[in-house]
């Protein structure tokens, strides 16, 4: 197969103006879409072409698969980046794709649904010897046998959308008296957000670090691993800022949890990029817990310590390409931040602020800072979609360098007319525990966030 022409982006914001430079640096044109809420969105004109494919609801535009393909066939375009979230993991889209004689640029629709599901994905990492928490074998149908299970693996547990994602359809449950109204609220939501309300449940391994291994995997068998990024400081099961590598992990582990990681890769075939996350307990033992069959949001500060475009090479890879990497080629050099900045009022629990940004100057200048962003002054940020203004992603010869850098270019960011949370970056990043790595997925909620409120 030979190197596309023309690549439809299914996307927007951020996420597709990224795919647009990699395209346009690959020497590939490219078709935006976009819905009437994003006429004057950015990526429509980066773009070589752009079609409007529907309203501003996401249901009637980004996830209209008949609009998308239509698009594509009518732009004659040869493959599709679904780029993340919308349609990134739909395996039917991928499908649909494949009938029209166009390339899906990401796994195929056989791998996505395997880890898609998040019990049979469990199975499968447990058959090929990737360790997984302990919790139930398969789907939990009712109330009865999700308390046999918790009781047997002792609270707290954590109960799970089986088709979940995005935070969607999971609950923490402390205590049995606790587990009735959760399962059934969590089988509720992820009703409505997924059409699936099957559930599984786990032991949660608490305190815990989130650590996700990314990996690339082409068409001829080959899986390599490009190290570890830490997400661990979260809010509502929503990454905030992530790094890379992650400072509890040394050289012995980090080799390790890459082995795993490509195990996990070559136990389902992995084509494209993909992410392995896992659970860290204190004692050292990870656990796996859910396959991500996309490019991740965080991918950035992975690419800064590797120096390799992970889109790039998605796209190289859909054409036919092989990796070109083995794994004793990766070098991982010095430390990579990323902050994300989102139109939201941290003061009123994190409130949306959409609007119309008067000014944005966003930092630049100096080494070691990328920002990836689709805003610009006078663009309206529309209520419709995820509030995310820029990434914010900086390296540094080593962490303490890449602190000061974020320190730095957190204060050069500026906006007008839409609230940020960019305060509320720049006390994270200087708060003690972050400053020396002490901190789990517990501690931005339970820890940074009170104190933090009391302070304002």
């Amino acid at each position: 197969m030979s190197m596309f022409s023309k690549i439809l982006i299914a996307n927007r914001g951020e996420i597709a103006v990224r795919i647009i430079r990699a395209c346009r640096e690959l020497g590939i044109e490219t078709v935006a879409i976009y819905s009437e809420a994003d006429k004057e969105a950015l990526h429509t004109e980066m773009a070589d072409a752009a079609i409007c494919i529907g309203p501003a609801r996401s249901t009637d535009s980004y996830l209209n698969m008949q609009a998308i393909l239509s698009a594509a066939i009518v732009t004659n375009a040869e493959a599709i980046h679904p780029g993340f979230g919308f349609l990134s993991e739909n395996s039917l889209f991928a499908t649909m794709c494949a009938e029209c004689n166009i390339t899906f640029i990401g796994p195929s629709e056989k791998t996505i649904d395997a880890m898609g599901n998040k019990i049979h994905a469990r199975q499968l990492m447990k058959d090929a010897g990737v360790p997984v928490i302990p919790g139930s074998d398969g789907a939990i149908t009712t109330l009865e046998e999700a308390e046999q299970i918790a009781d047997a693996v002792g609270y707290p547990v954590m109960l799970k959308a089986a088709a979940g994602g995005g935070g969607k359809g999971i609950r923490k449950v402390l205590k049995r008296s606790e587990l009735e109204k959760n399962f059934l609220s969590a089988k509720s939501e992820a009703k409505a957000a997924f059409g699936d309300d099957s559930m599984y449940l786990e032991k949660i391994i608490f305190p815990a670090r989130h650590i996700e291994v990314q990996i690339l995997g082409d068409q001829l068998g080959n899986v390599i691993h490009l190290g570890e990024r830490d997400c661990s400081l979260q809010r509502n099961n929503q990454k905030v800022l992530e790094e890379a590598p992650s400072v509890v992990i040394d050289d012995e582990q980090r080799t390790m949890l890459g082995e795993i990681a490509v195990k996990a890769g070559k136990a389902v075939n992995y084509e494209s990029a993909g992410t392995i996350e896992f659970l860290r307990d204190p004692a050292g033992h990870f656990y796996f817990m859910e396959m991500n069959t996309r490019i991740q949001v965080e991918h950035p500060i992975t690419e800064m310590i590797t120096g390799i475009d992970i889109v790039k090479k998605q796209i190289k890879i859909a054409a036919g390409e092989p990796i070109g990497l083995q794994q004793n080629d990766i070098e991982f050099k010095g430390h990579s931040i990323e902050c994300r900045i989102n139109a939201e009022n941290p003061a009123f629990n994190f409130a949306p602020s959409p609007g119309k940004i008067k000014t944005l100057l966003l930092p630049s200048g100096g080494l070691g800072l990328r920002v990836d962003s689709a805003m610009y002054s006078g663009v309206t940020i529309p209520p419709y979609y995820d509030s995310m203004i820029a990434k914010i992603i900086v390296h540094g010869e080593d962490r303490m360098d890449a602190l000061m850098k974020m320190q730095r270019a957190l204060g050069e960011f500026v906006s007008d007319g839409v609230i940020t949370n960019v305060e509320f970056q720049m006390d994270l990043i200087s708060h003690p525990n972050v400053l020396f790595g002490d901190y789990d997925t517990s501690f931005l909620q339970n820890t940074f966030l009170p104190e933090w409120q009391q302070s304002e």
